[in-house]
């Protein structure tokens, strides 16, 4: 039993560590762009399984996503306002958008 809960620590920190670096990891979602006005800032990565540690599924879903590829009209404007991302990345329940943060999700 203890080295099952050493192994599920380990595995947290892992992904932790490599979250934190900004490595993509298996079911992370790349949001690619039709047409991008600026081709200089790489599309945005969400970490799904960061955000599955803490949150249960019905938190996002369907509230604030649609559960199907290409569903949702994520921009920056809509994140802004609230909506998305938006809606926790605010300042208050998790960082704010802005200029300071965007390597957080505009990774190479």
């Amino acid at each position: 039993m203890m080295r099952l809960a050493v192994s599920v620590i380990g595995a947290g920190l892992l992904l932790a560590a490599l979250v934190g670096l900004g490595a993509a990891v298996e079911g992370d979602i790349l949001f690619q762009r039709k047409e991008p006005a600026d081709k200089s800032t790489p599309p945005a990565q969400f970490p799904h399984w960061a955000h599955r540690i803490r949150f249960k599924c019905y938190v996002c879903h369907d509230a604030i996503f649609q559960m199907k590829a290409g569903a949702n009209a994520v921009s920056m404007d809509a994140i802004q306002e609230g909506k998305f991302c938006g809606a926790c990345h605010d300042g208050k329940t998790a960082f704010p958008v802005g200029f300071e943060t965007c390597q957080r999700c505009h990774r190479e």
